[in-house]
């Protein structure tokens, strides 16, 4: 909490600042409202309904004729944002180490291999699987949170006695300028495919957000990058860290030598500073190998020791990710967040090395986003799959039937192994209703989040939940009690 005028100096209305918010219908006493430039909305339009929830001042970047409350005049509210934030929240990512994780796919399982390595009682997390660490967890309204809210999330960590947290940097996070006054400790980069082009307008673009966060690598920060992904080269260019790598290539940092992976873990060894290190991960699939070795190498790069590192190995566990659900019936039935081209083909493909029948694949795409992007999962689907069922994913203000359509735009003339059912409830209930043994439904593009965004209103939906209740249902139907 901090007066008016510590945060601007000289201003004629003191008050006390409890907060700030972006959002007016978050405003509450004592609240600092700033007008920003959202992506669909002018905030100075809400200052009216900002005042009435309680807001005690307004930070503006036009003039606005306002004498209920102090109001501060600034050249750019969005730039202004993260510095007033910083100030309020007396720098907290100077006194954390900041680690961030940026790709198209494995952002959250790395993240949270990093975490899980250096310790949740040290580290926390913020991403797509919300905010936590040994004393708490949250959710997040974003994988990369507003400004404001990463500010408010770091001193949180900070007083939970943290000393590290690894975050999932996205593009759009650097596309908005939330991520403009942090400069981090050590930087992670997966993968680079197509992804965002709706909101980045070309792939050049979105590469070039991505490159942002090795720019605000500190010097004497690292960066960890795998050397096997075909942009490689072009991350390496732009670190402005240490660089170390993993992958395949024997001239990595450290090396991916051989895996095997198995229904229930994946054997792997690795080559470090010339020794062999035999690991059994209980992460399954040859995209878990990378993202254990991002996460590893991350790890050992900001000193946790090579042993204490391994010995944390069996405690990971990543929510929403490669989730096979304990429903004692004969076919099986797994959650994932995959929802991009490349990560739909690699978890297919992981799947289908099981020891299973028929693949169902129950699946949508998110509305106001990447369209370019709709029937390319379309088609990786319907060629990897045994069987689709596409429905709606977040679809906000589009018609959901609109973004199916989409989606099947390309594969509607020749392929038949596919099924659009609006209602992503009844989308889950028909695909367990379809499994026979030892066939594997999965549920893609959501993971363990507990949302869904519609045209007006946000309703608690969670995949895992919704596929249990179906299972349920469907036992219900057939008289079995187990």
């Amino acid at each position: 909490m901090k007066k008016l005028s510590e945060l601007y100096p000289g201003v004629s209305q003191d008050v006390m600042i409890k907060s700030i918010k972006i959002n007016s219908k978050e405003c509450k006493e004592g609240d600092l409202f700033v007008c920003t430039q959202g992506v669909t909305a002018d905030r100075h339009d809400f200052i009216d309904d900002a005042i009435k929830h309680g807001a005690s001042a307004i930070i503006v970047s036009r003039d606005v004729s306002e004498n209920r409350v102090p109001v501060i005049k600034v050249p750019d509210t969005n730039r202004e944002l993260p510095y007033l934030c910083q100030k309020f929240y007396d720098y907290p990512d100077r006194e954390l180490k900041v680690l961030g994780v940026t790709g198209t796919d494995g952002k959250t399982s790395t993240a949270t291999i990093l975490q899980t390595l250096i310790g949740s009682d040290v580290c926390g997390y913020i991403g797509t699987n919300g905010r936590s660490c040994a004393k708490f967890s949250g959710d997040n309204p974003n994988t990369t949170p507003d400004t404001h809210l990463l500010y408010s999330y770091f001193r949180e960590f900070l007083d939970s006695g943290c000393k590290y947290v690894a975050m999932e940097a996205s593009s759009e996070a650097f596309f908005r300028g939330r991520l403009q006054t942090f400069q981090f400790d050590l930087s992670i980069y997966t993968n680079i495919t197509s992804e965002h082009l709706n909101i980045h307008g070309s792939f050049e673009n979105y590469v070039a957000c991505k490159l942002q966060l090795f720019r605000q690598t500190k010097k004497e920060g690292t960066c960890v990058l795998n050397m096997d992904d075909p942009y490689y080269e072009q991350v390496k260019a732009a670190c402005n860290g240490q660089v170390v790598t993993y992958g395949m290539k024997e001239d990595a940092t450290l090396q991916i030598v051989s895996f095997k992976v198995y229904p229930t873990h994946t054997l792997i060894q690795f080559k470090y500073h010339g020794e062999i290190i035999e690991v059994d991960s209980p992460l399954l699939g040859d995209f878990n190998v990378y993202n254990l070795a991002a996460g590893l190498l991350g790890a050992l790069s900001v000193g946790v020791p090579l042993e204490q590192a391994l010995s944390r190995i069996p405690n990971i566990k990543i929510s929403g990710r490669l989730d096979l659900l304990t429903t004692n019936t004969p076919y099986y039935v797994m959650v994932d967040y995959a929802h991009t081209p490349n990560g739909i083909t690699k978890l297919l493909n992981f799947v289908h090395t099981l020891d299973i029948n028929r693949s169902i694949v129950v699946i949508g795409q998110a509305g106001e986003r990447d369209y370019l992007k709709r029937p390319q999962v379309g088609e990786v689907v319907v060629k990897n799959a045994t069987h689709a069922i596409f429905t709606y994913e977040d679809p906000r203000s589009e018609d959901p039937k609109t973004i199916c359509d989409d989606i099947v735009k390309t594969i509607k003339d020749s392929y038949q192994n596919y099924e659009i059912v609006i209602d992503r409830r009844e989308a889950i209930q028909k695909a367990i209703d379809m499994a026979k043994e030892k066939d594997m439904v999965l549920i893609l593009g959501k993971g363990n989040e507990t949302y869904e965004k519609l045209k007006d209103k946000t309703i608690y939906f969670n995949d895992e939940e919704e596929a249990y209740q179906a299972v349920a249902n469907r036992k219900i139907r057939e008289g079995v009690t187990n």
